[in-house]
């Protein structure tokens, strides 16, 4: 029989009440937990009455009660339960046992009175567990001066700076005819965020970026030039897009200048959230993009970490008026309501070329005209969450184009989306789109999107319109072969047009043969570090572009990413 065997009834409430206070607390990390769940209990109790899982009828009511009443040496957990029958270790009670005769202490020092019985019990107590208690207080010394350490060595009692390093090694074969397949290119994009909080429940994100892919404008090529030239422009649309490669890559369209190419400093995100009330905080950036705002639910979403693809990371429709990298939305202000823990709904506006007060376009292609009077978007999102392994998003946007482009950066298609018209034409877009993840077991999850868009000219010019549509399924495995390692498989119809009419096409110029492209997409994110992983991962796309005459792509990738 060990030695907690042997002790009384009444030391069975101080053990028990110990579990109360302490009851989380593992062996390995004692001090430090103390500290982080200190916050989360619920406020000194004056009746044991005020416990919900606490009963006149049950063994030791009265124990409890006498511990209550006599010297206040008991708490509850934040749902006002005591939770008496759980199990604990030795230096579980030690612990507690500590805070216990802490709070006799200081009773004694304010002259209260107190039982002698009460005082033989908890000095034969403290004698039983002396050795773990001189390790506790040791554990506590030593943790005060690691949080010393960290207070004189910290970067910024306001802000944290965390960031993302991602080299990557691809290479692609396909493409249109008579083109040469992509050679070997190794590529990097480094991030650095700054996160600010003023008050606690606000945030400041500053988001710094530098990288190496370039458009043709920039003196570079991506592997999507090289491989449909004459589907891509200094636009850069292409189905073969990376997860982390930029939508205008060396171009910033907002500004109509040079972007971040060629490894030159840049600022990509500049976004303030703060709370107006308890379940409704309000944004305001300058700099943000739509996957700022709204969850993404695919678990596919991270670049760093998720798909090697952009088709397979998010619905397109968050992809509307802007990608990833700086190349999303220039302005946008919205909300996030949250009535209950299982409802979500946000919304935004954004003008995509704020920074303008008129319109500066290329010779003949208007872009600006300032916050309300250029391109603009407007967009919601409801996500639902009505069990724990279930999550579902519901997303509907409106936008307005200056000039005849999607603006998605997934498809040939987005570039010149009404088919047959110049770019110089206004279009309206209506974009529709719903997510759903199924985590349906421990080992793996089910995840599917599909939007549709429904493109309209604008303005007094006509009425051509077209219609596009994209799908997606897919299977995400969590800690697949090793605790911390992930993988995903997925299979889709990338962007594609389905209908067009009054004056608009489906076809581009240099398309003859249209089909609908599929693409199938697998990766492993191998955890080589807590830091540091590596993603082999590849994709093959049938009908690149929607045109059955170019060849089958493949695109493989080797990522490396470092997090700090």
């Amino acid at each position: 029989m060990n030695q907690l065997q042997l002790v009384s009834i009444s030391e069975k409430i101080v053990l028990s009440f110990l579990a109360t206070t302490l009851g989380w607390v593992t062996e390995g990390a004692i001090a430090s937990e103390v500290i982080s769940q200190s916050k989360q209990s619920m406020a000194q109790i004056t009746s044991v009455s005020e416990l919900r899982d606490v009963s006149p009828n049950d063994w030791a009511y009265e124990s409890l009660r006498n511990l209550v009443e006599r010297y206040g040496c008991i708490v509850g957990y934040p749902d006002r339960t005591f939770r008496g029958n759980r199990a604990l270790s030795r230096w579980e009670f030690a612990a507690g046992l500590n805070a216990c005769l802490n709070t006799m202490e200081r009773l004694i020092q304010e002259g209260v009175s107190i039982l002698r019985e009460d005082i033989d019990k908890l000095k034969r107590l403290a004698q039983e567990f002396e050795t773990e208690l001189a390790v506790l207080g040791t554990r506590v010394d030593n943790l005060e001066n690691r949080v010393a350490f960290l207070e004189d060595h910290q970067f910024s009692t306001t802000t944290k700076l965390g960031g993302e390093v991602i080299f990557s090694i691809a290479g692609a074969t396909g493409g249109e005819p008579d083109t040469d397949d992509a050679q070997i290119v190794f590529n990097n994009r480094v991030r650095l965020n700054f996160t600010t909080s003023f008050t606690g429940q606000d945030a400041l994100i500053t988001g710094l970026q530098a990288y190496n892919f370039n458009s043709r404008a920039g003196g570079g090529s991506s592997i999507g030039e090289v491989l449909f030239p004459n589907d891509s422009s200094i636009l850069s649309d292409s189905m073969t897009k990376l997860s982390y490669e930029p939508q205008f890559p060396g171009f910033n369209p907002q500004t109509l200048s040079q972007g971040c190419g060629n490894n030159s400093v840049c600022l990509y995100k500049l976004l303030y959230l703060f709370p107006v009330a308890n379940n409704f905080k309000v944004f305001v950036a300058p700099l943000a993009e739509t996957t700022d705002a709204f969850p993404t639910i695919v678990p596919f979403a991270s670049e760093g970490q998720g798909a090697v693809s952009r088709f397979g990371a998010v619905n397109p429709v968050l992809r509307v008026s802007g990608g990833t990298s700086q190349t999303g939305l220039a302005t946008a202000a919205g909300f996030i309501f949250t009535p209950i823990p299982q409802v979500d709904f946000r919304g935004l506006y954004g003008s995509v070329n704020a920074a303008l007060p008129e319109n500066e376009g290329f010779p003949g292609t208007p872009l600006g005209a300032g916050l309300f009077n250029g391109s603009y978007i407007a967009a919601t999102q409801l996500t639902l969450k009505p069990t724990s392994s279930l999550d579902i998003g519901l997303n509907y946007s409106f936008s307005y184009h200056q000039i005849n482009i999607l603006a998605t950066g997934l498809a040939g298609s987005s570039t010149g989306v009404l088919g047959g018209l110049p770019l110089t034409t206004p279009v309206n877009i209506h974009a529709v789109g719903a997510t759903l993840t199924w985590r349906f077991s421990s080992f793996a999850h089910f995840t599917t999107y599909g939007s549709y868009f429904f493109v309209d000219q604008a303005g007094s010019g006509g009425s051509a319109y077209t219609q596009l549509s994209s799908w997606m399924a897919g299977l995400y495995f969590p800690d697949a072969f090793k605790k911390g390692n992930t993988a995903g498989l997925l299979f889709g119809q990338p962007q594609y047009r389905t209908t067009a009419g009054n004056g608009a096409t489906r076809r581009t110029s240099n398309i003859d043969s249209l089909s609908t492209p599929y693409q199938i997409e697998a990766y492993y994110n191998f955890k080589v570090t807590e830091n540091i992983s590596v993603t082999p991962g590849g994709f093959v796309i049938f009908n690149p572009e929607g045109d059955s005459e170019n060849s089958t792509t493949g695109v493989g990738v080797l990522r490396t990413t470092f997090t700090f």
